[in-house]
């Protein structure tokens, strides 16, 4: 836009305020906003090229510059008729380039090129978008965009407002819906600060969520996790993770709703209702609206957790699923119960994403779940009634390099055409890609489907899926004001209240198992002992090499503000031991099977010390793929060590050190682990679910009580994980200490004992 225009349509929007117009226009930190009484506050950006169209006393944005009111640019107009103008006018290059969801941005990241040269060498601002950002905006028409990284709340304002105006200026001026995974975790050495804010609100993982037993806790994160979302600039999240964790070997078992199905329904629907609902001033729409935040409910149909032996179907190892005992049916619940039925005015998740396994003597065609006709079209179209988004999980259409690659995850499909592969995908009723940046293999299953079905039939069936896609884009807002104000986000997200808030549900979800004799909480004025913990160098789930560690749970400063720290168990009254569950890697040795000593499949060991398979199964109940010669996937006698044993170590080198002095031993969970080399030489033992530290320091001294219940069992030993079903919760011996408490689910103390409360009688 030239200057004298740019000054045209900034005056003409003031003097709207006054002959009797309903608007005025004000000139914010990167866009306009119009403010309208009795109608739809406006963000453009002028650099856009858009204009503002006045009509009736009311302006509205020209988003397809043809100098005309379009319905869909008609904020009057309910959003099913705005979607079925835009849908009708879209061309099918238009619906493939909004049916990809891109694959994962950071901003910013120093491998992106910004201009041809790296961040570092191009002097750009931390928000300025990507060369290959700029590409699949434009070529391949891509609106939906998955964040990872941000430097800061402010940086990911300033790039969500750049991204919105780079887009207003193409097409038909579709807004980009960026949408991120989960990013509330918590860093375990952060100090809790009541009068500091942060860089967004910090809360306890997914199982300990769960660990509080409370969908009143999950609702209320929700709801303030849309706020920061919307803040952040994003109107999706690629959350809630409802698969019940029926294996605990899963390297995802830590993002489950734990091995409870009723709880994990009633968390997941106070997840989709909180995040989903706008209310008051803020609702546009049957509870969608400006806070809204739309649900991406994963991993249909929830069988991720079923994967034979425990390993996951990223991939090609772990590729299939198992139903030793049948109980299929079982991992839908917490999706059909819950996510579909929420209390909420908008009543269902609005998407949902399938997983990547192939379901072994449930899926007819033996594909994996974004390819399952079954699964999708019958399933949840159909039998459920779901006419909500469903997106692939990432590269499923890619091409497989391996069976210890983590590349494309094409299960069932491997030996097929990407193009053939995209064409499976939507003849199954799905709608989007994800992990996509290139319509170009959309436009081919397009061609594919024309030779199939006829033009008409297939034009229909894109724009289905566009119809879909587009709701959730103007019942959030987007359409009328995707800008967000820098200052604003600064001030929102990790805001003292949020932070503060996010910390107490920290404290309801640290499970106490043990306090033996009574021994906590302890008077103040003790002298501690917190020894380092030292994690050897070793090979990351996605092959990254991890460095060598040496690790000091919490800081000097703050250990002072609860007890005297010491540096040696002598000087100590008490010590706390901070480790992590066991790591023993994910099944398999890529480096045995590259040179052909076996197979490569390996146990998943929930023990510290090193663990050889003798219960497992002689004959895997899945196998085969491109890539391996043999379909027998059991590591039946096979051995295998834990990175991490000198955790184990580190126990107990220091309850000998401390002879009869009390240890404390605070695990941080991401499997349930075989504790039976661990509590003999605790007096008091806490389990962790990703939280800060000081949550231990500030139950050991009294300041909280601990309220949490396991939300799973806890094993007795490797045999019974290897004889549990993959596909069944709960069917594990549970361990027992030597205070004589059962560690089952729902099991957790408090300082009077074992807590039996409503919750218990609910969820037990």
């Amino acid at each position: 836009m030239s200057k004298s225009l740019y000054l045209f349509v900034l005056l003409s929007g003031l003097l709207c305020s006054c002959g009797g117009h309903r608007w005025t226009e004000t000139v914010e930190d990167g866009y306009h906003l119009i403010a309208q009484k009795g109608g739809a506050t406006l963000g453009y950006s002028p650099k856009s090229g858009i204009s503002i169209i006045q009509q009736d006393g009311y302006a509205f944005k020209d988003l397809n510059r043809n100098g005309r009111l379009d319905v869909y640019e008609d904020w009057r107009q309910s959003v099913d008729v705005r979607v079925a103008d835009l849908t009708a006018q879209l061309s099918m290059e238009d619906i493939a380039g909004i049916m990809l969801y891109s694959s994962h941005q950071t901003i910013p990241v120093n491998r992106n090129v910004y201009n041809g040269k790296t961040y570092t060498e191009s002097g750009v601002p931390a928000w300025e978008l990507t060369d290959e950002q700029k590409v699949f905006l434009e070529k391949d028409g891509v609106r939906h965009v998955l964040i990872t990284a941000v430097e800061s709340p402010e940086t990911a304002a300033r790039w969500n407002n750049a991204a919105q105006s780079y887009a207003e200026g193409l097409g038909f001026g579709i807004p980009c819906n960026n949408s991120s995974d989960p990013r509330h975790s918590s860093r375990a050495d952060a100090e809790f600060n009541a009068g500091g804010g942060g860089k967004i609100s910090m809360w306890p993982g997914s199982l300990g969520m769960c660990a509080t037993f409370s969908p009143e806790i999950m609702k209320r994160f929700a709801e303030i996790g849309s706020v920061e979302y919307r803040a952040l600039g994003f109107a999706t999240s690629l959350f809630p993770m409802v698969d019940v964790g029926t294996d605990p070997r899963w390297m995802r078992f830590c993002y489950t709703m734990g091995e409870g199905t009723k709880l994990a329904t009633d968390m997941a629907r106070a997840y989709c209702d909180g995040f989903q609902t706008s209310e008051g001033d803020a609702e546009i729409c049957d509870g969608w609206g400006w806070n809204s935040v739309n649900t991406m409910v994963k991993h249909w149909p929830g069988t991720g957790a079923c994967n034979e032996g425990g390993r996951d179907g990223h991939q090609g190892f772990g590729k299939y699923a198992v139903f030793p005992n049948g109980n299929f049916e079982l991992h839908t619940l917490p999706f059909t119960e819950g996510a579909f039925k929420l209390e909420g005015k908008t009543k269902m998740s609005a998407a949902l994403m399938p997983d990547y396994s192939a379901c072994v003597g449930i899926e007819p065609e033996g594909v994996g779940s974004g390819f399952s006709k079954k699964f999708i079209q019958e399933m949840l179209r159909e039998q459920q009634n779901y006419d909500g988004v469903i997106c692939t999980d990432w590269i499923i259409t890619h091409d497989e390099e391996g069976v210890y690659a983590c590349a494309g995850k094409p299960w069932g499909m491997e030996t097929k055409s990407v193009a053939e592969r995209h064409y499976k995908v939507l003849m199954a009723g799905v709608d989007q890609f994800g992990g996509n940046n290139d319509r170009g293999p959309v436009m081919d299953a397009y061609r594919i489907g024309v030779k199939e079905h006829g033009e008409e039939w297939m034009r229909n069936r894109m724009r289905t899926s566009a119809r879909r896609l587009l709701t959730n884009i103007f019942r959030t807002g987007l359409f009328e004001n995707p800008y967000l104000d820098p200052a604003r986000t600064s001030e929102v997200v990790g805001c003292p209240e949020f932070m503060q808030e996010g910390y107490n549900a920290q404290l309801k979800s640290v499970v106490m198992l043990k306090n033996h004799a009574g021994v906590l909480p302890l008077e103040g004025g003790k002298k501690v002992y917190i020894p380092e913990r030292y994690v050897p160098a070793y090979v990351g789930f996605w092959g990254e090499q991890i460095e060598e560690r040496h690790i000091i749970p919490l800081s000097k400063e703050l250990v002072e503000k609860y007890f005297e720290p010491v540096s040696t168990p002598q000087e100590a009254d008490v010590a706390i031991v901070f480790i992590d569950s066991p790591n023993s890697g994910y099944g398999f040795d890529k480096e045995a099977a590259r040179k052909g000593k076996d197979t490569g499949y390996r146990p998943i060991s929930l023990q510290y010390s090193d663990y050889t398979a003798t219960y497992a199964r002689a004959q895997s109940l899945s196998g085969g793929d491109p890539y391996e010669e043999s379909t027998n996937r059991s590591y039946q006698g096979r051995s295998v060590k834990t990175v991490n044993k000198g955790d184990m170590d580190l126990v107990i080198q220091t309850k000998r050190s401390m002879g009869d002095k009390p240890v404390v031993v605070a695990i941080n969970v991401l499997n349930p682990p075989v504790l039976s080399e661990i509590e003999p030489y605790a007096d008091a033992l806490f389990l962790l679910f990703d939280v800060q530290h000081q949550t231990v320091l500030d139950m050991m001294t009294g300041k909280e009580e601990p309220s949490a219940l396991l939300p799973f069992q806890m094993p007795a030993d490797m045999r019974t994980v290897e004889e549990q079903a993959e596909d069944t919760p709960r069917d594990m011996r549970c361990y027992q200490d030597a205070d004589n408490h059962v560690y089952d689910y729902a099991y957790g103390l408090n300082w009077q004992g074992v807590i039996d409360d409503e919750r218990v009688k609910k969820y037990k």
